[in-house]
């Protein structure tokens, strides 16, 4: 038996980890905290978005924040982490941060698409209007009663 796991994390744009010195592996899913070592079972879930902790040959603590995924282990040493999006750390404190930052960063994205997408549209539908509105002349005046003074 290895004495070991290949730990191997990707997104759809590239691969974070692919480290084979790997000893142990701690996830989160919907139904809690689980840990995995070597000779584990073949195991599929659905990680919740949480930070993966696992240690290295060398005793060394490694994190990996994850925005959701899918967990697969398999041959008893090979474990393979899907992700949308995941941030590795060597420090939970630095990692937390990264994540705020990032989190942030995207949310201000979001933001300003919104405030583009309600100019785009007000200036669409300023657009409609001008050619839809007949060719006269400015509108006459009225009073509150909407007579013409």
């Amino acid at each position: 038996m290895n004495a070991s796991l290949h730990l191997t994390i990707a997104t759809p744009a590239h691969v974070l980890l692919d480290d084979q010195q790997v000893v142990a592996l701690r996830a989160e899913d919907e139904t809690g905290s689980f840990g995995i070592l070597p000779g584990h079972a073949a195991f599929l879930t659905v990680l919740a978005p949480s930070v993966l902790r696992w240690h290295g040959a060398d005793g060394v603590e490694h994190f990996c924040a994850v925005k959701e995924g899918v967990l697969r282990v398999f041959g008893g040493h090979d474990v393979a982490i899907a992700c949308r999006e995941g941030m590795l750390g060597d420090s939970l404190d630095v990692l937390e941060e990264q994540v705020r930052a990032a989190r942030a960063a995207q949310l201000d994205v979001v933001r300003r698409a919104r405030v583009e997408e309600t100019r785009l549209h007000a200036r669409a539908v300023r657009q409609l209007l001008r050619y839809l509105r007949p060719a006269a002349g400015p509108a006459e005046a009225t009073d509150s009663s909407g007579t013409t003074p």
